[in-house]
Parts: C-alpha cells; structure tokens; sequence
C-alpha cells in the first residue's frame, strides 16, 4: 500500500494540518522567547503567560476529548470534569509523596493533611505513587476504569440523549461530594497542593515550567493525531452512524454499545493525561474541579469553536478560556452571565461554531466566485439576413 495512501487521513485534513503547524510553532517559540529573550526585550514572553498558556493547551486537550464523543458519536457527557480532576489528584498523589520531610510537620511519609488530621498511617491506596511510572499508569487506568465501569452499565442498557447527560453530571456530583470528606484521605476541601518537585526538578523554576508547557503542547499534538486517526477509520465511519441512525446501526448488526464503550474510554484517558498535565502547572487540585459547572464550561468550549471537527474544539477552549481569563480580571461579578449568554448565542446562532460560521463565509465567497467566472456576457443579437427579410414581408 503506497504510503500516501496510508497517511490520507493527515494529508486530507487541511485545516488539522493548519493547527498542528501552529501548535508546534508556539510550543517551540514561546520557551525560547522566555529562556534566550531578555526580560526587558518587548519580545520577551513573561514565566506566567508561558504557565497561562500551558493551562490553555491542556484545556484544549480535554476539549479535544469531549468533541471526540460529543461531536463524532453523539454523547453528550457533563461528566468529563470527573475524569480531568482525576487524572489530576493521581498527579498530585505523586508531588505530595515527593515533599518527604520538607513539609510543614517535617513527616517524611504523611502529607501534611494527613498529619494535621491525626492519621497514624498512609492509606493502602497511595501506596506506589512515590514510583512516577505508577502514577503515570494511574492516571490513565483511574479514569479509564471509572468509564469502563460507568459506560459498560450505561450503554448496555442503552441509555442515551439527555438521560445519559444526567447520570454522568450525577456521577460528578457525587465524587466532588466524596472528596470534600476529610476521611476520604485526598485533602478535604483544601485538596493537594505546595507541591516541591517532580522528578527531581524544582516545579517553581522556570525551565520546569517550560518544560511542563512544551510537554503540554506535545499532549495536545499526540492527542489530536490520535483523535484525527480514529474518526478518519473504519471505527470512525461507525462512530458517525451511532451519532446519526443509532437504531439502524444496531439493526444491520453493529455492537453499538460496545463503540460507545469504547471510545468513551479512550476520551476518558485523554481527559486525565490533560488534568495531569495541568496539576503541576497551577500548582494545586481540590474537589473544585469536580463541580459540575467545570463540565458545562467545557461544552461551551466545544460548541463554540465547533462540534465534531476536532480543531474546532482546540480554537473554542482556547478562545473562551482567554476570554474568561480576561473578563474574571476586568468584570469578575457579570462573567458566568456571559458564559451563560455566549452558550446560548452559540447554540441559536452559531450552531456550528465559530470555525463553521468561517467555513460558510469561505464557501459562499468561492461559490460567488465561480459564479462570475462561468456567467457569459451577454451576446449582440444577429441582424436579419436582408433576403430572409423580404420574403417575410412579402409573404
């Protein structure tokens, strides 16, 4: 098989192709411009703007997670939040076992919450997060397990449309409910935060920064390859018809459920690798992250930059969060009034998205276009023959 052929579901993908362009420019550009540029050059990009954007690349993976079961299989998940804020307590599991005995109580095996609280002994279940490659694995197989359990019980008894939005925003609100409960052992209401190092490197550094940024935009860049592949394939085609004709895909023979199941799991896992990523970032993870309204946001995110088109999902989570860091700044009391009407402007007006309404304005440009260049210009009509015309009057 020639290998252009094998490689059609990246050629083909113009506007892809566009967006990891950009996105490889700024992962590589901004560290150096933060690192080899003076901090008094107007060129210098400031060590907050590079953990700023950080955060922003990390959203726009979890959106890139979402539009790949919202957009492209019709599931309509307010859960995702669940997913992200684990993949991010697995991370923060590992900073806090990092602190040893640099913690405030000098206790070189319980986390300082821990000891506040009295605890005699760490619990079984933060055993091996002091290993980075356990807690690695834990950051996927957590929220993978939680999908696989929670979509395995859904989809079999064919459980959709809004019905299915509700259990899993319910399945949210539950585990923000569990992790406020000091008893639980992952913080309580303050969560996991004074995070020291990772790997050996000190996470208040700017090259660490840098480094979790560059990483930040690599994960995005993996993950929309990955996400490009599997729409673009057989399973993709499969995925569109669940989301158009669920009925009639199951009634030519397709095991709908078992699709679903599937990439509910894989979105789920890209879900915690961006809550991973962004915990070392921000410096902190509490139960916050859980609340239901964190996963309305990224709904809002998708929909505006545009549902099941991948890139669409990365341009309105970078968009809406540049936006919301700028408008919680200047008018912080009106912002989720704003998030509420752009929800709604979106879902009246821009049904597609903002890349859809660019989409339009280009199509109808060229159709216009084409249009003038295939119009003939009117013809001179042809005089009478003067022969013709006399037999005519003659006659």
């Amino acid at each position: 098989m020639p290998a252009n052929s094998r490689l059609a579901w990246l050629l083909n993908d113009v506007a892809g192709k566009r967006l990891l362009a950009v996105v490889l420019a700024i992962t590589v550009l901004v560290p150096i411009l933060n690192l080899a540029v003076p901090a008094d050059s107007f060129f210098h990009v400031p060590t907050y703007w590079v953990s700023l954007l950080g955060k922003y690349l990390c959203f726009a993976l979890l959106a890139l997670a979402v539009d790949l079961i919202w957009g492209y299989c019709g599931i309509l998940s307010l859960g995702h939040g669940a997913f992200f804020a684990l993949g991010g307590y697995a991370m923060g599991m590992y900073l806090m076992r990092q602190i040893g005995d640099r913690g405030v109580y000098g206790n070189p095996l319980l986390p300082d919450f821990m000891v506040f609280l009295n605890w005699q002994e760490l619990p079984w279940y933060w055993y091996g997060f002091d290993n980075f490659a356990f807690a690695m694995l834990m950051v996927l197989l957590v929220p993978g397990i939680l999908a696989f359990v929670f979509g395995w019980l859904t989809f079999r008894s064919r459980v959709t449309g809004v019905y299915l939005s509700i259990i899993t925003q319910a399945m949210t609100y539950a585990l923000m409910l569990a992790f406020f409960q000091n008893d639980m052992g992952f913080g309580g209401n303050n969560g996991l935060t004074d995070f020291k190092d990772i790997l050996g490197f000190n996470l208040h550094a700017d090259n660490t920064k840098v480094a979790l940024y560059v990483l930040s935009g690599v994960a995005l860049m993996i993950g929309y390859l990955l996400c490009r592949f599997v729409v673009s394939s057989k399973l993709g085609r499969v995925l569109v018809s669940i989301r158009d004709a669920e009925s009639r895909t199951r009634f030519v023979g397709y095991r709908v459920e078992h699709y679903k199941l599937f990439v509910f799991v894989l979105s789920a896992m890209l879900a915690g690798v961006a809550g991973a990523l962004y915990v070392p970032q921000v410096g902190i993870i509490n139960p916050g992250e859980f609340s239901p309204i964190n996963s309305i946001e990224i709904i809002i995110w998708v929909a505006v930059g545009g549902r099941g088109l991948l890139y669409g999902a990365v341009i309105g989570a970078i968009l809406v969060n540049y936006g919301k860091t700028y408008f919680t700044g200047a008018f912080p009391e009106v912002w989720l009034f704003m998030l509420g009407g752009l929800f709604v402007v979106s879902t009246l007006f821009l049904p597609q998205g903002v890349v859809g309404v660019v989409q339009q304005w280009k199509q109808k440009r060229a159709e216009r276009k084409a249009f003038k260049q295939v119009t003939p210009s009117a013809s001179p009509q042809a005089k009478p023959d003067s022969s013709t015309a006399a037999v005519e009057t003659a006659s």
